[in-house]
């Protein structure tokens, strides 16, 4: 069994990562910044706090480490956002990949990308790992910064380092009620009504470890993966979260130009109010596209069986009524 060191452990992919890996006996040193997580096996973990912006920490943590699974990253596709997104997903990014490359052992890292940095070629619905990015294309900042991350690890590549890029749809599984994708599922328990008529491709957080841990413990090097198990409509994914959370699914569907309306509005507000955007010209936009993101190179390569979506989001619910019941936590009650 090997040393591995895990950023982003707190984080949904990194909270379900560290408990597989310390199950299959490896040796794991986990980032941390502000407390240790409370996830399963967080005690069998050697814990080490500060950042991925401090390339000395880093340089000093991959002493004796074999594999690196880089999952830190921020998600955001609010306005005030890029600046820290250029710092954390690009920056951070090299630092990850130049103590790797510095550190006197050969190091394999997995990087922990994003469907948002595949290209997306005008009039082309079906993507694949192949997809050129269009640098000339508006995109939002959170999907440049996912790009130009990977950049780095193209960079690293070229120098020399051994390296699997991962990107995962949207990811689903039980976590924070605040945090990345399990706002979606938040938002459907809390009923609210408005649903966009586009669609998201979807994938489980456990399908997303056992494709890294596959990819990363084998001979692979110098590829991406997209990890995705399918596409729903927003109106899709509702319905079937509502029905596993026994709530009334959003039934008011918002036009795209009355979308348009309601993202200006968010941002006077946020603007006005010091606050963060629910909705922003981003989001509006991104939600109103419809591409299906094809997941037959991973499969072929590693024999990985994506579990249906309506299997994924009724887990995810059951998880979070669970936890729900245990907390009786406020911040699930439904805003007047």
């Amino acid at each position: 069994m090997a040393t591995v060191f895990v950023t982003g452990g707190s984080g949904l992919i990194g909270s379900y990562l560290i408990p597989a890996l310390v199950a299959q006996g490896h040796q794991v040193r986990a980032l941390y910044r502000g407390q240790v997580p409370a996830i399963a096996s967080a005690d069998q973990v050697e814990w080490v706090q500060g950042d991925i912006l401090d390339i000395a920490l880093l340089r000093n943590t991959l002493q004796g480490i074999a594999y690196v699974f880089h999952c830190a990253g921020l998600v955001s596709y609010a306005p005030q956002d890029a600046e820290l997104l250029q710092q954390v997903n690009v920056e951070g990014t090299a630092n990850v990949v130049d103590a790797c490359l510095e550190a006197e052992q050969e190091i394999k890292l997995c990087h922990v990308s994003s469907i948002a940095a595949i290209g997306r070629s005008r009039g082309a619905t079906l993507l694949n790992e192949n997809s050129k990015w269009d640098a000339g294309e508006k995109q939002s900042a959170y999907a440049e910064s996912k790009h130009y991350g990977e950049v780095e690890v193209w960079r690293g590549i070229a120098e020399g380092l051994q390296a699997v890029i991962v990107n995962p749809s949207v990811v689903l599984g039980p976590a924070d009620w605040n945090r990345s994708s399990t706002r979606l599922f938040k938002y459907v328990y809390q009923q609210r009504p408005f649903y966009t008529p586009g669609s998201a491709n979807f994938v489980d957080v456990r399908d997303v470890v056992e494709a890294m841990l596959r990819l990363t413990f084998s001979d692979v090097s110098g590829e991406r993966f997209i990890l995705n198990a399918g596409q729903l409509t927003y109106k899709e994914f509702f319905a079937e979260a509502a029905r596993s959370f026994g709530k009334k699914a959003p039934f008011i569907k918002v036009s795209p130009g009355l979308a348009e309306v309601v993202w200006r509005l968010e941002h006077a507000r946020a603007w006005l109010t010091g606050s963060r955007p629910l909705i922003t010209k981003d989001t509006a936009r991104v939600s109103a596209k419809s591409h299906v993101f094809d997941n037959r190179k991973v499969r072929e390569t590693t024999g990985i069986t994506f579990r249906p979506l309506t299997e994924s989001i009724a887990w995810t619910c059951h998880v979070l009524m669970q936890t729900t019941q245990n907390q009786r936590g406020p911040e699930l009650t439904r805003a007047n």
